[in-house]
């Protein structure tokens, strides 16, 4: 497998191109500089979560269609065969399973989460929704400055297009859930 940042240079660049558009477009349209859409291009970066979904979101794309390599019609998925986004200093891991793709308006995640494990993320392209089903553990999240409590077997939807944060709250590691819907 691909390392992540090789993955991402390849699906920015590809993408720059496709749409005929300059670094310092796509820098204006991300707040992301140059310099720094430049060395991710060439995989000289490994951005952080929050830069990649700043990409993302100012290219109007789904956050893992810059992270996964194009998959076949039919894909088997393992855990071992996906590569874990790591967070708050590897307390929080996200694992891909099912990125983005075109006449598909979705993307599914696993999260895991240690004890106070925390991220937040920018509000997403409007009208994106968020589905998260809690299946061990539990977990706060805030929407929006509204926090809402959730334990193992209890389901949540919210708009995403307004900022959002995940902290495991409970004493053991929870295990949630993510799908991810774009509306247009």
């Amino acid at each position: 497998m691909k390392p992540i940042n090789e993955i991402l240079a390849d699906n920015l660049k590809k993408l720059r191109e496709q749409r005929k558009l300059s670094l310092d477009k796509v820098a204006e349209m991300t707040g992301i500089s140059k310099t720094m859409l430049g060395q991710i291009e060439r995989g000289e970066s490994s951005p952080s979560i929050t830069t990649v979904w700043k990409i993302a979101n100012g290219l109007k794309v789904s956050f893992t269609s810059l992270i996964q390599e194009p998959h076949s019609d039919t894909v088997v998925v393992s855990r071992e065969e996906v590569q874990a986004l790591i967070e708050d200093n590897g307390k929080v891991r996200i694992y891909p399973y099912f990125p983005f793709e075109d006449g598909r308006r979705f993307e599914m995640y696993t999260l895991e989460m240690e004890h106070n494990g925390y991220i937040s993320a920018e509000s997403h392209i409007q009208g994106t929704e968020e589905f998260i089903t809690v299946f061990e553990g539990e977990v706060t999240i805030c929407i929006d400055n509204e926090e809402y409590w959730l334990n193992e077997g209890k389901s949540i939807r919210f708009k995403a297009d307004k900022p959002h944060s995940y902290r495991n709250t409970g004493e053991s590691m929870n295990r949630l859930s993510m799908v991810i819907h774009y509306s247009n």
